[in-house]
């Protein structure tokens, strides 16, 4: 499976990627998309979306923006039928060196507080929880719920 960072033209396959992997993940929070184009377009200017792919098909991507010493990660995100094979914590890696050979000496994430598989997957891989923020302005959850904030040291 090749990894590569993603071009401004696959906006639209990223964006159906995150709906896709999120719908399948928090149909018991939201209803709807978690992410529209303009939002995937907008992101890609600010930061660099890691992307595998299989057969021409995107298959994994997560989102990284380093900003100096610090660097935020976002959206991971694993096509439905190929979850559960390494995908997501392969590309967690690989955005973690792609942070440090940037420059960056900490990653910092947010996870709902409700996605009770979350905190277990990224604490086994060295982040600790950090604080607290709301969820995504403009989407109205199904339950209540807020982001939990985690960091690790990259080394």
């Amino acid at each position: 499976m090749q990894l590569r960072v993603a071009t401004h033209s696959e906006a639209d396959a990223i964006t159906g990627l995150i709906n896709s992997a999120f719908r399948r993940a928090e149909s018991f929070l939201i209803d709807g998309d978690r992410i529209d184009l303009p939002t995937v377009q907008g992101l890609l200017e600010k930061g660099k979306f890691l992307v595998t792919e299989e057969s021409g098909t995107l298959a994994a991507c997560v989102y990284v923006e380093p900003k100096g010493d610090r660097a935020y990660l976002g959206l991971l995100s694993v096509d439905p039928h190929r979850q559960t094979a390494g995908l997501g914590s392969m590309l967690l890696k690989a955005a973690e060196d792609y942070c440090l050979n940037s420059g960056c000496r900490f990653i910092d994430l947010q996870i709902v507080n409700v996605r009770r598989e979350l905190p277990s997957f990224y604490h086994h891989r060295g982040y600790i929880e950090t604080g607290t923020a709301p969820f995504v302005p403009g989407i109205i959850p199904k339950v209540p719920c807020h982001f939990v904030k985690m960091s690790k040291e990259l080394k």
